[in-house]
């Protein structure tokens, strides 16, 4: 029998009980992986994964690490971060809200830190492991209503790359992937109109956050890696 792409990996993916979060396990175990799910949401029951943590704030450090001590304790390890925890918001600058800058920096840049912060510890203790964050493709380039989520992504991409080379000659790789429009349901009833074929599909964004995590990708690191579909 030939194994599978992710046999003996052991994951953490933030943001777990979202749309994105739950697609993204589901397709990590079925390669092989132990999954944990770890979400500010309230635990709930997921087929195939190791475990659901729920109630954790991926923004306060104390509260993190007592989850992915837990996680690891419970999978035996940890050699794997998914940082999909994250938010959007349209909103032009003209009559906007700081407060709207200051949100979207919590979740989608504040999250990454923490977690992976956090997830260091067990991460370093092997001599291959990775990361991958979810950033935004307007992290490249931002459309009107989009600054204030674009600045938070950017950040991301910086922290993938910064990080990538921190720790690149310990054995952690740090990538991320820049997906467009990505096909979910609170997508669809934002943009009914929209030709939702373009837009990228959950498990095809999980098929390239699964290769960098894999051993195949064992050459790549601080990668940010469009995924547009066909927006």
């Amino acid at each position: 029998m030939t194994a599978k792409m992710l046999d003996q990996h052991k994951i953490i993916v933030t943001g777990g009980l979202g749309a994105l979060g739950r697609e993204v396990g589901a397709f990590l175990a079925a390669l092989g992986a132990q999954v944990v799910l770890v979400d500010r949401a309230p635990t709930a029951v997921v087929p195939d994964v190791r475990a659901v943590l729920g109630q954790v704030d991926l923004t306060d450090a104390a509260s993190t690490a007592a989850a992915f001590n837990q996680a690891a304790l419970a999978m035996g390890g940890l050699d794997g971060l998914v940082n999909v925890a994250g938010g959007f918001a349209w909103e032009k600058v003209e009559g906007g809200q700081l407060s709207t800058w200051d949100r979207l920096y919590a979740m989608n840049l504040k999250t990454a830190v923490v977690a992976s912060e956090q997830a260091l510890p067990h991460l370093l203790r092997h001599p291959a492991s990775g990361i991958v964050n979810v950033g935004a493709l307007a992290a490249q380039k931002a459309a009107t209503g989009m600054a204030a989520y674009a600045a938070s992504k950017a950040g991301v991409a910086r922290l993938t790359e910064a990080m990538a080379e921190e720790f690149k000659d310990c054995g952690l790789r740090v990538n991320a992937v820049l997906p467009s429009i990505i096909d979910t349901p609170a997508n669809r009833a934002d943009m009914p109109a929209a030709d939702v074929s373009q837009w990228v599909r959950p498990a095809e964004l999980a098929a390239v956050i699964a290769f960098l995590l894999s051993d195949q990708a064992s050459a790549v690191t601080g990668a940010c890696i469009p995924v547009a579909g066909r927006v």
